[in-house]
Order: structure tokens, then sequence, then C-alpha cells
């Protein structure tokens, strides 16, 4: 049976790096869409796409996050590790204080993850960059939102501790029970 786990947190808390060396082991991993959202709205001339249109990127998100889940659902991959799921669009949502849809509600329940792992703001490793514009006081406050919407979800998760990536990642599979 197929286990599909999500790595998330707050921006900026390692969440890409883990998933980069599960990947460099092999693992089945599925890239965190936001980034190429964004860097594509600022081709079109949006630099902040979230900002200025907080609805339709997250419609965009959640057609290429269902997207993700559909393809990952049909490959042969016992394991499949997501950057991200389908309830952040919620908890991003939430905390720009935007109206949620129905739609947002029914992907969440329809489209369930086996696993999540939540990863807590660091803030040593903590950068902003062009497409993450957040504080590190936001990246702590989106966190909140982000494990609180999971919890609404029914989803119980393991909050991934600081450490080297490579403990961190050794922690997230030593974790996994492997059906």
């Amino acid at each position: 049976m197929q286990q599909k786990i999500v790595i998330s947190g707050g921006p900026g808390s390692g969440k890409t790096t883990v998933i980069n060396q599960l990947r460099e082991l092999n693992y089945n991993c599925i890239n965190e869409v936001s980034r190429q959202i964004i860097l594509d709205a600022q081709k079109k001339g949006t630099e902040q796409l979230f900002l200025k249109d907080p609805l339709l990127f997250s419609k965009m998100l959640l057609i290429e996050r269902e997207r993700q889940y559909i393809e990952a659902s049909e490959t042969k991959h016992n394991l499949v590790f997501f950057d991200r799921g389908i309830p952040d669009i919620i908890a991003y949502m939430e905390f720009k204080q935007t109206k949620i849809s129905e739609l947002y509600d029914k992907s969440c329940i329809q489209n369930r993850y086996s696993t999540v792992f939540l990863m807590p703001p660091w803030e040593e490793i903590y950068l902003s960059d062009n497409e993450r514009y957040e504080s590190y006081e936001e990246s702590m406050t989106i966190y909140k939102f982000i494990k609180k919407t999971y919890i609404k979800y029914n989803y119980q998760f393991i909050e991934v501790p600081f450490g080297t990536v490579k403990m961190r990642t050794q922690f997230i599979l030593n974790s996994l029970v492997i059906k």
C-alpha cells in the first residue's frame, strides 16, 4: 500500500533541503509548486501573486497540488514524499484572512496523506529570498496556522527536531512504519 508523506512547516524551516536529501537517497519526492507559480507570475509582471491576489494564487496551487497527488497515486512507488500538502493552502489563506471556499475543504477530505511531518521555524537557518517574502516572525505565525489546519483535518503529525539535514532526514525515515 502506497504511503503519501507530507513534509510541511513554516517558510524557511528546511523542508525542501530534506526533500532534496530524500531524493538523493532515491526516494520518490514531489516538489513544492508555489515557487514555480510565483516565478511564472513574476515573468508576467506580478511581483508577489499571493499578496496581490491570494484567491487566484490559492486556486492555481490547489490545481497543481491535486494534480501532483493524482500523479503520485498512479506510480508504483511505496513511499511518496510531498514538499507541502493540500491543507497548507488553507493554512496560508487563513494567515492572510482570505475567504476559503468549500472546494478547498473537499480537496483536503478527499486527498488524504498517510503521514505528516512538521518542521518548526528555525531562526538559525531561516533565509528570505525572491520568492520567500515572509519574515521569520511571520514564519512562526504561519507554522501555527499549519499545525491548526492539519489538526482540523484529523491528522496526527510528527514534529521534526532541529539538527543536520542528515539527522532530520534519518529521523523522518526512522519514524515511518513501512507497510
